[in-house]
């Protein structure tokens, strides 16, 4: 899950980069910045895990926020005509598989 959302916040920061100059401080700069923020909740999260399961279930639900985000992204990043359909519904399938493995390792998480 981690790699995963890892691995997806590199692809879309370097397609970002291709983006139009006045959408850098916009919707890549957004985009990226959405991406990168699931991993980082993640890793934040579980380095936490050891003191709390309720703050690591809590940056659990922020990584879920930031991955159903990108999926209104990508719809922008889509319909704007920055990424071909291809790549929108590569990032779509991803960001859906992602939050769901989020959500079952927040609901089977120990208490």
């Amino acid at each position: 899950m981690y790699q995963r959302a890892y691995k997806i916040a590199l692809a879309i920061h370097k397609a970002t980069l291709d983006f139009p100059k006045i959408e850098q401080y916009a919707i890549a700069d957004q985009t990226r910045r959405a991406s990168k923020s699931i991993c980082a909740n993640i890793a934040e999260g579980f380095a936490r895990h050891h003191k709390s399961s309720a703050d690591f279930k809590r940056f659990l639900t922020m990584a879920v926020g930031s991955s159903d985000e990108m999926l209104v992204w990508t719809d922008f990043c889509h319909d704007l005509g920055y990424i071909d359909k291809n790549t929108w519904t590569e990032w779509k399938k991803e960001y859906s598989e992602i939050s769901r493995m989020i959500h079952g390792l927040s609901k089977n998480w120990k208490n």
